[in-house]
């Protein structure tokens, strides 16, 4: 996914871009929704959630 359409989810969110770089948006718009924030920590095998927007950019 591009950082563009990543931005146009955080807002979504009402969450504030700026200068985020695309694994800090990824985090925000998982924390915004309630998840884990695992993206890009190299816990994608154990994180439980395979149905995550974010699966396939997170290995």
């Amino acid at each position: 996914m591009k950082l563009e359409e990543i931005k146009e989810i955080a807002q979504r969110f009402n969450i504030k871009t700026g200068k985020l770089k695309k694994a800090e948006l990824v985090r925000a718009i998982q924390n915004a929704e309630g998840n884990e924030l695992c993206f890009e920590t190299g816990t994608a095998d154990g994180c439980g959630q395979n149905t995550c927007l974010w699966r396939e950019a997170c290995a």
